[in-house]
C-alpha cells in the first residue's frame, strides 16, 4: 500500500541520518543545551547501528520548575469553561487523525511496533480525546453540582502503548481542568514527544502541557514527591506504584499495574476458535500488553487433545517475527532486552514442565523473540504466579471449570481474563466467580475500545479508586466537586433507613443536617436502582454484548475523627447500606458521633460493626479492609497513610456527597464483560431480538 510505503520512506532511518534532538519542554521553552542526551536505537536495524532518534533529559531543576509553572497556570487553562476546553481538545483529535502516519512511524522506529498494532492504537487515542472532552460535560447536567480541576496532574505512562495510553492520561487530565506534566517511559520518549506535538499544535500551550523525559529515580525524587502535584496517573509495574507510595504515602495515585491474564478453554469450547483467539492475545505485540493472555488453563480433555496442542503450536509458529519494516511480519521487536521474569521463564523449567514450542531469537537479535509455549506448568509455579510481559504462554491443566477459575484467581491479579466455551451455563458460572476487571467470552483478551469495554482491573492489577479508563467515572478522580443544593430524586423511596431518618427529623425538624441526610438517602436509593445495580450495554454492537457493571466491595472501614459531624459519618453509613457493603465504623475520640450511633441500631446490618480505637490500634487493622473512608484528606493521619501504602489500600479522602451518582462510587469496583455470541457471523435466535 502506497500510504504505508510512504511511512517507511519517512521513518525508516539509516546510520547516516542526522536526527534533531527532541527537547525537554518546560515553561513554554524547548530545552536541549547542557542536558544529557539519550540515543534511541531502531531495534530492527540493530546490526547497522541505526538510531530512531535522540532526546534530551530533564534535570532536577527542570522538574521543580515544571511543577511551579503547572501550579501557576499562567495561560488560564483551569479557568476555562468545560465547553472552551472541549473546543480545543476537539482540535487535538483532528491533529491526531491527520498525523496517524507519523505516529505509526515513530512507534515502529522507536519501540518496534508493527503498523497494524499502532493503527488501532491511534484510533483509540482519538477516541480518548473525544470521549474525555465529552465526559467532562456529562456531570454538567447535574444542576446540584459544580466542579473544578484538582490542580496539577502528572502522567507516567508505559512504553507498550506509546501513543494511546499517554495521550489518554493527558486528555483526561486536561479535560478535567488540570495542567499536566508528562514523564514518558524512556524507551518510548520520542513517541510521547510526537504525540504531545498534536496537543501543542492544536492550541494547548507548552505551559499547560509540559514534557519531561528523565530517569525514574529523578522523577521520584523531584516530581512525585512534590506536594504541589495533586495526583499521578500511572500505568506500569507494581514495584513502581509501591515505590511512589513509599516516597509519598499521601499521594493520590490511580494506577493500572498489569496482570497475569488467563484464558480458560473448557471441554465445551470451539477449539479452533480458541486457538486463534489465544495466539493473537498471547503473542500480539510480542506479548507486551498488560491484557495479553499469559496463562492458558485447559480442562483435562482439551489438555490431552493432541490435535488442539498441535494446532496451538502450528498457529504460534506461523506468526512471523522480524523487522517491522517488512510487512510480511506480524510481530516486531521487544522494547527491552530479555531480563527479569521473562529471562527466568525462558532459561529454566520447573518440575514436569516442557517446551511445546521453545522460544528463540531471530537473526541473533536480542530484541526479536519468537513465541514460546511452556507446557505442564503446575499450580503455584513461577510461570503460574508471575507476569512475564513477553511472548511466552504458560499452559496449566485443570480438572474442571471450578478448578480452572481457582487457578486464575489464585494469581491475585485481576486485569483481563477470557473463557472459551459454547455452554452458557459455564459462561454464567465463570462470570459470577472470576475476579477481573475486563472479562472476555469467546474472543481475544486484548483490544478494549473506549466506552465499549472501559478498561481497568481488580486486585493487584489496580491501585487507587479503581475507576476505569474510557468511562464517565474516570474523570471524577481528577476534579473537586461542590454541591450547590440538595439532589432531587424522581420518586420517594421507603425502607427501614428512610423511616429511621424520618423519625430523627420529626424529633428535630429544624436540623439542616437531617434534611440533607433525607435528600442524600433518596439520591443513594435512586442511583443504586438506576445505575449501580444495573449491567448496561452502551454500545449495542450486533453479535457482541458489552456490559458495564458495578461490583460491590465486601468490607470497608469508615473512620471517625474528632471533628467529624454526625452528617459526615451517617452519609457514609447510609451509602454503604444502600450499596449492600459490609462496614466497620471505627471511632477515634468523638463522643457526639459515638452517642448517636449507639442509639441508632437501625443503621447497622448484622455484619456491620461499631468500635472505638486510637490511631495506633487502627493502623494494625487497615490491611483487613478493601477500602478506608475518611471525611477529608486533612483528617487522615500520616501514620495511616504510611500503613495503607504498605498494602496499597485506597483511602477515600474527600467530603461525603449527597449526590448518589458520586458518593456510591466509593463502595464499588467496576467490571466490563464482552461476550462475542455470534458463530462466525451467525447470531442465531438473537437475530429476532428488537
Amino acid at each position: 500500500h502506497e500510504w504505508a510505503a510512504n511511512i517507511v520512506k519517512k521513518w525508516k532511518f539509516n546510520k547516516d541520518t542526522n536526527h534533531v534532538i527532541a527537547p525537554v519542554v518546560v515553561g513554554g521553552q524547548d530545552l536541549v543545551e547542557n542536558r544529557n542526551i539519550t540515543e534511541a536505537i531502531d531495534k530492527c536495524q540493530i546490526k547497522d547501528g541505526v538510531l530512531a532518534g535522540k532526546f534530551a533529559n530533564a534535570t532536577a531543576e527542570d522538574l521543580k520548575k515544571a511543577v511551579d509553572i503547572a501550579v501557576a497556570d499562567i495561560d488560564g487553562w483551569r479557568t476555562k469553561t468545560h465547553k472552551q476546553r472541549h473546543k480545543v481538545l476537539k482540535q487535538v483529535a483532528i491533529k491526531v487523525r491527520e498525523r496517524r502516519d507519523d505516529l505509526i512511524g515513530i512507534a515502529a522506529a522507536e519501540v518496534g511496533k508493527v503498523f497494524t498494532e499502532t493503527d488501532v492504537e491511534v484510533s483509540e487515542a482519538v477516541d480518548f480525546v473525544e470521549f474525555y472532552a465529552h465526559s467532562a460535560q456529562y456531570f454538567d447536567k447535574y444542576e446540584n453540582l459544580e466542579f473544578t480541576g484538582k490542580g496539577v496532574g502528572v502522567v507516567v505512562p508505559p512504553w507498550n502503548f506509546p501513543i494511546a495510553i499517554p495521550l489518554g492520561g493527558i486528555a483526561a487530565t486536561l479535560a478535567a481542568g488540570n495542567t499536566v506534566i508528562i514523564k514518558p517511559a524512556s524507551v518510548a520518549a520520542l513517541c510521547t514527544y510526537e504525540m504531545c506535538k498534536c496537543f501543542w499544535d492544536a492550541g494547548i500551550s507548552k505551559n499547560v502541557l509540559q514534557f519531561v523525559p528523565c530517569p525514574g529515580s529523578l522523577a521520584g525524587e523531584h516530581l512525585i514527591s512534590n506536594k504541589d502535584v495533586d495526583f499521578v496517573i500511572l500505568t506500569g509495574g507494581e514495584d513502581t506504584a509501591h515505590s511512589m507510595l513509599e516516597t509519598r504515602p499521601d499521594l493520590f495515585l490511580t494506577a493500572e499495574t498489569g496482570g497475569k491474564d488467563a484464558t480458560i478453554v473448557t471441554n465445551m469450547a470451539d477449539r479452533e476458535q480458541a486457538v486463534k483467539n489465544v495466539c493473537q492475545s498471547a503473542f500480539g505485540n510480542s506479548g507486551q500488553k498488560c491484557s495479553a493472555t499469559s496463562l492458558l488453563v485447559l480442562e483435562d480433555e482439551v489438555y490431552d487433545d493432541a490435535n488442539f496442542k498441535k494446532a496451538l503450536i502450528d498457529t504460534a509458529n506461523s506468526m512471523s517475527v522480524g523487522s517491522i519494516w517488512d510487512f510480511k511480519n506480524r510481530i516486531g521487536t521487544l522494547a527491552n532486552k530479555v531480563s527479569g521474569n521473562l529471562e527466568k521463564a525462558i532459561n529454566s523449567l520447573d518440575d514436569n514442565e516442557s517446551w511445546a514450542l521453545e522460544p528463540e531469537y531471530v537473526d541473533n537479535n536480542p530484541y526479536m523473540l519468537k513465541p514460546g509455549i511452556k507446557w505442564g506448568v503446575k499450580e503455584g509455579a513461577f510461570c503460574h504466579m508471575n507476569e512475564l510481559f513477553g511472548p511466552v504462554l504458560s499452559v496449566v491443566r485443570a480438572s474442571n471449570l471450578e478448578h480452572a477459575i481457582k487457578i486464575v484467581n489464585d494469581t491475585g491479579y485481576g486485569l483481563t481474563s477470557g473463557i472459551e466455551s459454547l455452554d452458557e451455563r459455564e459462561v454464567s458460572y465463570w462470570k459470577q466467580n472470576l475476579k477481573a476487571g475486563n472479562l472476555y467470552v469467546n474472543r481475544g483478551t486484548t483490544g478494549a475500545i473506549v466506552m465499549r469495554q472501559p478498561f481497568g482491573g481488580m486486585g493487584k492489577s489496580a491501585i487507587g479508586a479503581g475507576r476505569k479508563a474510557g468511562f464517565y467515572n474516570y474523570l471524577t478522580q481528577f476534579v473537586e466537586f461542590n454541591e450547590t443544593k440538595l439532589p432531587v430524586s424522581s420518586k420517594k423511596y421507603n425502607n427501614d433507613l428512610v423511616s429511621f431518618i424520618d423519625t430523627c427529623k420529626a424529633k428535630n425538624d429544624k436540623s439542616e443536617d437531617l434534611a440533607k441526610l433525607e435528600a442524600a438517602l433518596q439520591s443513594y436509593l435512586e442511583n443504586y436502582e438506576n445505575e449501580f445495580s444495573q449491567a448496561k450495554d452502551y454500545s449495542n454492537v450486533r453479535g457482541e454484548d458489552n456490559h458495564f457493571k458495578y461490583v460491590a466491595l465486601k468490607n470497608i472501614v469508615i473512620r471517625v475523627e474528632t471533628f467529624d459531624s454526625v452528617f459526615d459519618i451517617v452519609t457514609r453509613i447510609l451509602a454503604a447500606r444502600v450499596s449492600k457493603v459490609n462496614f466497620t465504623v471505627s471511632i477515634n475520640n468523638n463522643e457526639i458521633v459515638k452517642q448517636f450511633l449507639n442509639n441508632s441500631a437501625t443503621l447497622f446490618g448484622k455484619n456491620d460493626h461499631l468500635i472505638e480505637e486510637d490511631d495506633n490500634s487502627f493502623v494494625k487493622t487497615v490491611k483487613n479492609f478493601e477500602r478506608i473512608i475518611y471525611s477529608d484528606t486533612d483528617k487522615v493521619p500520616t501514620i495511616v497513610f504510611k500503613e495503607a501504602a504498605k498494602t496499597v489500600t485506597f483511602i477515600v479522602r474527600q467530603k461525603p456527597m449527597m449526590e448518589g451518582r458520586l458518593e456510591l462510587l466509593n463502595y464499588f469496583e467496576e467490571q466490563s464483560i464482552s461476550h462475542s455470541y455470534h458463530r462466525y457471523g451467525n447470531i442465531g435466535a438473537r437475530a429476532y431480538e428488537s
